[in-house]
């Protein structure tokens, strides 16, 4: 089974280490991770994606609340939430696939930012589903390089997950 987890850490040096360390010695590979500031810069938000059974997860949480620099866990199981990935492609460009690759991008409702001679960087943004799609589609033009972002997520509406002061 797939987990989003939304985790709150104060924004401090060996954080992340701590937190991944904590999985892999649980025996979780981690699917996805972003790591940023939030509203707060004294506190990061950390979106992790791992699969696995629900008995062992539900230790995992158990363990992340114990860490001292952890401030709140919530897995979104139980509510609405919105997740986003982002991906940059690097395609190979010719006079006779451009068009059909401009197409591509339009369908996707992604962003070209760097087109050369020989290849166009393509920005897509949206669900993992969406960017793999994308990616399958462009695969036969050839793809040089590409990069992928961890998932980022929030609560939908009133689900949110911060801090009460």
């Amino acid at each position: 089974m797939r987990h989003t987890i939304s985790v709150l850490v104060e924004n401090k040096f060996g954080v992340l280490a701590r937190i991944s360390t904590l999985f892999a010695a649980r025996g979780f590979n981690i699917d996805s991770l972003a790591v940023g500031e939030t509203e707060d810069p004294a506190i990061s938000r950390m979106t992790i994606v791992v699969k696995g059974d629900d008995c062992i997860l539900e230790q995992v949480t158990k363990q992340l609340n114990k860490l001292v620099d952890v401030i709140k866990v919530n897995e979104f199981n139980d509510i609405e939430y919105v997740e986003r990935g982002n991906c940059l492609v690097k395609v190979s460009l010719s006079r006779s696939n451009r068009n059909e690759i401009m197409h591509m991008v339009e369908i996707f409702r992604s962003k070209i930012i760097d087109i050369s001679q020989n290849f166009v960087i393509v920005e897509v943004t949206g669900s993992e589903d969406k960017i793999s799609a994308f990616i399958r589609k462009v695969m036969p033009y050839g793809i040089k390089e590409m990069c992928r972002t961890g998932v980022i997520a929030l609560g939908r509406g009133h689900n949110i997950i911060k801090v009460s002061k």
